[in-house]
């Protein structure tokens, strides 16, 4: 017996949970690979977020902190349970843990998935905020889309949980025009993210109406978010006024989708 006590006491180091690691934010970069984006998009998304990690713009943000560290990952989704972790949670510290990061993402691109469930995207975000081994004095879920949610449950349930868990939530809503024009678009999908997706002190969104601007808004927006920054609002050329898919509709994708597909639940 006094053998069994002693094996069990010289594990007890080794089933220890890991130390926590401070540092200054959380940042879970989300990010859309559903089917209406073509294998160009998202290729560019990929290099853009790498290119703007490597940048010096970003390096020096990083390293502004209280801290000096940050917490990466990097995340794909698209329709409920679709979430793939591209790059796992990881520390960073220095250009050299930036490029690193970086190099990840432009290994190889995989091929697109079915709809759009930005709610599962934020619920996925928060239980990974949640369970890591990193401890945050921010802690950010960083989301990005071109389409309103059409799957997976109400995207105001998902973004109010996480905001009251303390998390903020910014938006990149991908605004590009088409041609043709797809029948899910969403015009004035800013307006969505902003009323139904972003949430937190200091939340915002970044529309991106043109691929060629995406490099730099990726870079502007992490150089924000790690230095815990807000933009100044943008003022839009002409006041809103809601059309036949109302964008203040936090419900307007799933009743997108029920129109041309006739009905719920198809593939």
């Amino acid at each position: 017996m006094r053998w069994f006590l002693a094996l069990c006491l010289a594990l007890l180091p080794a089933l220890a949970p890991a130390e926590e690691i401070e540092v200054d934010v959380e940042l879970l970069l989300a990010v859309d690979v559903s089917r209406s984006m073509s294998p160009a998009e998202l290729e560019i998304q990929r290099r853009g977020y790498a290119e703007a990690l490597r940048s010096d713009e970003v390096i020096a943000a990083l390293q502004s902190g209280f801290l000096g560290r940050v917490a990466l990952s990097y995340v794909e989704w698209a329709g409920a349970g679709a979430q793939r972790i591209i790059v796992d949670w990881t520390l960073i510290e220095d250009r050299e843990g930036a490029e690193a990061f970086a190099a990840q993402l432009s290994t190889n691109y995989n091929p697109a998935l079915r709809r759009t469930s930005i709610s599962s995207a934020l619920s996925f975000g928060w239980e990974s905020l949640r369970d890591n081994r990193f401890v945050g004095l921010r802690r950010v879920i960083d989301i990005s889309g071109d389409g309103p949610n059409n799957q997976g449950g109400l995207v105001t349930y998902a973004r109010d949980r996480a905001v009251a868990d303390g998390i903020v939530i910014n938006g990149l809503p991908l605004m590009t025009q088409e041609v043709p024009r797809s029948p899910w678009h969403l015009d004035n999908l800013d307006v969505y993210y902003r009323t139904c997706v972003t949430g937190g002190p200091g939340s915002f969104v970044i529309p991106v109406t043109d691929w060629a601007q995406f490099a730099d808004a990726v870079r502007r927006k992490l150089v924000l978010e790690l230095v815990g920054l807000t933009p100044p609002p943008e003022t839009r050329p002409v006041q809103y006024i809601p059309g036949p898919d109302d964008a203040t509709d936090c419900q307007i994708g799933e009743k997108i989708w029920q129109r041309n597909r006739g009905y719920w639940g198809a593939p």
